[in-house]
């Protein structure tokens, strides 16, 4: 059996986090939770997701996907965010994510959002 998709949530609030990760899970894939851009960086592993917020301590969720576009990467980015700002939001668009989603999101546009990633 081949192994399920690992989808690395990069997020800072714990309850969120691991509900992404449930959700992620109960779709029958893998995951595995960073608090921060930095942890998730020094664990060395190559998803076939990435989902984070914009908002973390040290570098911030585009930040972290500029690092991986800046080192060759190419896996799908899903940004999360509760800022309203329409120039971050369009930051976030811009950086080449796959999606940006407002919190509160629902987790059908999740899922869409994972599926869309997984079939690149």
């Amino acid at each position: 059996m081949p192994n399920p998709p690992l989808i690395a949530i990069v997020e800072d609030d714990d309850s969120l986090r691991e509900a992404v990760a449930g959700l992620a899970e109960s779709m029958g894939h893998e995951a595995v939770g960073f608090a921060s851009a930095e942890a998730f960086l020094e664990a060395g592993i190559n998803p076939a997701c990435i989902i984070t917020d914009i908002t973390l301590p040290g570098l911030s969720g585009i930040e972290l996907k500029q690092a991986l576009d800046a080192a060759g990467g190419t896996v799908p980015v899903i940004i999360i965010t509760a800022r309203l700002e329409e120039a971050v939001l369009e930051k976030a668009k811009a950086s080449g994510a796959l999606c940006v989603l407002r919190k509160p999101f629902t987790p059908a546009a999740l899922i869409d959002g994972l599926e869309r990633a997984l079939a690149l």
